[in-house]
């Protein structure tokens, strides 16, 4: 009688456990950040070909891990302004991370990895989302992007974006 409730349980979470997500969902702000992202499934049944993660502002020296089957890129630019990396001035990096030409089928998931430095001026008590957009074969295209306005959770879209929340430094 436990199990079956405990796969109704399952069943009927299903929904909410279909986004992109991130493995650690909080990290103190002035420290590195392994971003962990859960790929859950595909689009419509459609297998994965790409994951593109948009580096939010404030996070800087990212890098990401490469994943044997796929290509990986980063796109570099300027930052909104300069950070103190360990006492270096910082104004230019990683801005998008991009792994593409693997093959995800629907039926599984898998994980997409980085880190990044939450830079000391980051607002500790906030979240921080990381918008993905999750590319898939016959060109399905499913954007994990939306950020929750004031007084909403992520529960309350169809395509939150995930979200790591900061809290204070050491």
């Amino acid at each position: 009688m436990k199990y079956l409730l405990a796969v109704a349980g399952l069943l009927a979470a299903g929904p909410a456990l279909a986004h992109i997500t991130l493995e650690n969902q909080s990290a103190p702000v002035g420290s590195t950040y392994k971003a962990v992202l859960r790929v859950p499934h595909g689009c419509k049944g459609a297998a994965t070909t790409k994951v593109r993660v948009q580096i939010p502002e404030g996070v800087i020296a990212v890098k990401p891990m490469p994943k044997p089957g796929w290509t990986l890129e980063t796109v570099k630019g300027s930052y909104a302004k300069p950070y103190d990396y360990y006492g270096t001035p910082t104004s230019e990096g990683v801005k998008e991370v991009v792994w593409s030409g693997g093959k995800l089928p629907d039926e599984f998931y898998d994980e997409f990895v980085l880190r990044g430095y939450l830079a000391k001026d980051l607002k500790a008590d906030a979240t921080l989302y990381v918008p993905v957009v999750q590319e898939c074969e016959g060109g399905a295209v499913e954007r994990w992007i939306e950020i929750p306005e004031a007084g909403k959770s992520a529960d309350d879209y169809k395509f939150p974006a995930p979200g790591v929340k900061l809290t204070p430094g050491k």
